[in-house]
């Protein structure tokens, strides 16, 4: 073992592994603030350059940039509530609140410290729980897939601000968003109305892009004094954090537990682990009310929940080769071309590579902190120029990054302008944009598993309810979707009893 660990370290250690993880640090960063490019787009551009490094290296450049384009995302949200990736849009306006509060520096040090701790959680949970994690993961079907993409749906209702009714409105019109297209368990074209670019459903990220920065930008030109800042100069990032952590140790805790098993599930990942990790902090919190003003306390379980799920969605690629998210999917193909096939054999007969996998996770987390210090405080000047100057350039990042995320289709640019106006419009309105956002993206994994449960039943829906697991989690579903009912219900109650004293 010890002559197993030495060799690891040797590994990363190596000159040419140190400078891709440092590269693909800085290159991670900055992709992950920029408007309409994701983490899954940040790792998927690295693939051809994987081709000229050793398997350690390519590994390592796999693990570090999507790790810091998963916090980097945050960035944009706190200062401008533009979020930089998917598995940032559930916390993004908590996160601008405490800017608009004065607190931008607090907010912004809530993200990094807690991505970081969250992601050297879910390394260890990787290191020492890896194959009870992964026989729990294979456990899952596509009926327990169906029940929990639901709950991360009714997720909706738990962290709106407004009427639980518009929440619901919003997550509707975002599911029946993704029936457009030919990606669907019967191949039927849905909503095309003849257009061949539409064949290919509606991407999550020009919508995201469109419902949160267009809309921004759309509101900055039709304000006739935009919002000030209460201070453009950002203070220490980390200062209080520690506090922070022993002041809210179980809301730390919980995240990183529900990050670590939603990121062993197939198909999950950080962007439905921060969903349902802010629900449940709004949930189970004594202060419910304080949430969506800038209230820290669902900042830190998310953002802990989404670095912890990277990390342990890597067991189940590495143990059995199946994917727990895209990125992951991706890093399968790189450990194919570079010999380190994934299957129970990889931790033993390349012990030493899987304990460098392990070193360069915490290390990826642990550079993470200094870097994204730098980071934020070279984006904080964003803040400080006119909104006339930023806007015109967060225009021009949001067609790019569409554009490129779709394969350089224009469709794509077109897709960000409608949502612009439909974020712009419902917003205006009272409807949450975060839950239409939620809708499109847990729509395909709604659908594909409820159709396929139904095939493998033939048409029956006792499955549903008759395996353990998934018993427990339409419970737990059925329990989310009527809290808010339960919860009138109660107001009403009360509402009464003090009229009637």
């Amino acid at each position: 073992m010890m002559n197993t660990i030495v060799q690891a370290f040797g590994l990363v250690f190596a000159p040419d592994v140190l400078i891709a993880i440092v590269a693909s640090a800085f290159y991670g960063l900055t992709v992950g603030a920029l408007p309409g490019l994701s983490a899954t787009m940040a790792t998927a551009l690295l693939v051809p350059v994987t081709f000229y490094l050793s398997p350690i290296a390519a590994v390592a450049t796999i693990i570090t940039a999507s790790a810091m384009a998963i916090f980097s995302g945050d960035i944009p949200g706190c200062l401008l509530r533009i979020p930089g990736t998917p598995a940032s849009a559930a916390y993004t306006d908590e996160a601008y609140a405490m800017t608009r509060k004065g607190q931008a520096e607090t907010a912004l040090g809530i993200c990094l410290w807690f991505s970081a701790l969250g992601g050297i959680a879910g390394t260890l949970s990787l290191m020492i729980l890896a194959p009870v994690l992964a026989e729990f993961a294979l456990s899952f079907s596509t009926y327990e897939n169906f029940w929990l993409a639901l709950l991360g749906l009714m997720c909706a209702t738990l962290v709106a601000r407004s009427s639980p009714i518009k929440a619901i409105a919003s997550m509707l019109l975002g599911l029946l968003i993704t029936c457009i297209g030919i990606d669907n368990p019967g191949g039927v074209a849905r909503f095309t109305f003849g257009s061949t670019d539409m064949l290919g459903g509606i991407e999550p990220i020009p919508a995201l892009v469109g419902v949160f920065a267009l809309a921004e930008v759309m509101r900055a030109l039709t304000e006739r004094e935009p919002p000030k800042l209460p201070h453009r100069r950002l203070g220490s990032i980390l200062k209080g954090q520690w506090e922070l952590t022993k002041q809210y140790p179980k809301q730390q805790t919980r995240g990183n537990i529900v990050g670590i098993i939603i990121g062993v599930l197939p198909g999950a990942g950080a962007d439905m682990a921060a969903w349902v990790s802010y629900a449940m902090s709004k949930r189970f919190s004594k202060t419910p009310e304080k949430f969506g003003t800038g209230h820290p306390e669902g900042l830190i379980e998310a953002g802990a929940s989404n670095n912890a799920s990277l990390a342990s969605g890597w067991v189940p690629a590495l143990l059995f080769g199946i994917p727990g998210d895209t990125i992951t999917a991706i890093a399968i193909g790189v450990l194919y071309m570079k010999g380190l096939n994934p299957g129970p054999t990889l931790f033993t007969e390349q012990a030493s590579s899987m304990y460098a996998l392990y070193i360069i996770f915490i290390l990826a987390n642990i550079i993470m902190i200094p870097l994204g210090i730098m980071m934020i405080r070279g984006a904080s000047f964003v803040v400080g120029a006119p909104r006339s100057a930023v806007m015109p350039v967060i225009m021009v990042f949001c067609a790019v990054g569409a554009f490129a995320t779709a394969g350089n289709n224009l469709f794509a640019v077109y897709c960000v302008a409608c949502f612009g106006l439909l974020g712009f419009v419902m917003e205006k309105n009272g409807y949450p944009v975060a839950a239409l956002v939620l809708g499109i993206v847990m729509g395909t994994m709604v659908e594909q598993s409820f159709v396929t449960s139904l095939i493998k039943s033939d048409g029956s829906i006792l499955p549903f309810f008759s395996r353990s697991v998934s018993s427990v989690l339409a419970a737990m579903t059925f329990a989310a979707l009527l809290w808010p009912v339960f919860s009138w219900t109660m107001e009403k109650m009360r509402e009464r009893r003090a009229v009637a004293a």
